[in-house]
């Protein structure tokens, strides 16, 4: 179990990859965000992208995928409490590769056995464009002092 503890400021941790289909950006974008960029080949060819491109928002849960996959999902997290920041610096188009990083920031200890993590996440393209930045806090908690939990690994 990874706890705040084991967080240092400046650690950047590796979150891996995600394809983007065709299928996943004109899925989410009928269901979300259905404007003609994310759900029409025809009408995104003649906008000033040229083509069809993935929703920001679509592109901000790619992301929390990988964070979830990569660190949550082996993590005393209790709760995100804020994102400060959504920048969405590029657009995303089918084929993507996204490879995600997630750097920590500050690790502020408070007195009821919790900390307060901020972070700061990034998406890039296979080209080496960062294409999202988002910069949050989460809520963790500090490690059991009465030796009921393991190790972190």
């Amino acid at each position: 179990m990874l706890y705040a503890e084991n967080l240092q400021p400046g650690a950047v941790l590796d979150l891996g990859s995600a394809k983007v289909s065709k299928e996943e950006i004109l899925d989410f974008g009928r269901r979300f965000d259905p404007l003609p960029l994310h759900t029409d080949e025809d009408a995104a060819a003649g906008s000033r992208f040229g083509g069809l491109i993935a929703s920001g928002f679509h592109t901000a849960a790619i992301l929390q995928r990988l964070v979830v996959d990569a660190v949550f999902s082996r993590a005393a997290i209790i709760a995100g409490r804020e994102i400060s920041s959504l920048r969405m610096r590029a657009p995303v188009r089918p084929g993507d590769v996204l490879h995600g990083a997630m750097e920590i920031v500050e690790v502020r200890p408070r007195d009821d056995g919790t900390a307060v993590v901020r972070s700061r996440g990034t998406l890039i393209n296979a080209t080496g464009t960062v294409v999202m930045e988002l910069q949050g806090e989460t809520l963790w908690e500090h490690r059991p002092t009465d030796g009921s939990a393991g190790g972190a690994t």
